[in-house]
């Protein structure tokens, strides 16, 4: 893998290939190196320009920077048209929101995600989240994402 990353610019393959491996090697999802995960977006998305290489990468912001960065990494994007019906980026937006104690906004755009999925499992996980939302909006009633 660190030859295919030498070849100036690196790949797209070897690229996700570095993200993947940054993953495998984190020995528990806390302790992923989520600014190192940053660092390869952000050269993946100069050589492959992609919505979903661009909303993976401002998740990602989000889990090195607090989901304040992270929410501020999906506004910037959540004007692209192929977004405006891809149901990970309300899923992302519910997340960061929960994380921040704002419940209402995170309900909303669980629902949000709900409605743009077609996937029964993943309906079945945005059923989920929507239920642990605390019904008075005191916050969520567990943790979102591990």
């Amino acid at each position: 893998m660190r030859y295919a990353l030498a070849r100036r610019p690196p790949g797209r393959f070897a690229l996700m290939a570095a993200i993947a491996a940054v993953h495998a090697q984190a020995p528990s999802w806390d302790a992923t190196d989520w600014r190192e995960i940053v660092g390869l977006y952000d050269i993946l998305v100069q050589i492959w320009p992609s919505p979903v290489v661009a909303l993976n990468r401002a998740v990602a912001v989000g889990l090195a920077e607090g989901p304040q960065a992270g929410l501020d990494a999906l506004d910037a994007i959540s004007t692209d048209p192929v977004l405006s019906t891809y149901s990970y980026l309300a899923s992302a937006r519910a997340d960061f929101l929960g994380k921040l104690g704002r419940s209402g906004e995170a309900r909303t755009a669980y629902e949000e995600a709900l409605f743009l999925s077609e996937n029964v499992v993943e309906r079945t996980f945005l059923e989920e989240r929507i239920s642990g939302i605390d019904d008075e909006g005191r916050g969520l009633a567990g943790r979102l994402c591990p």
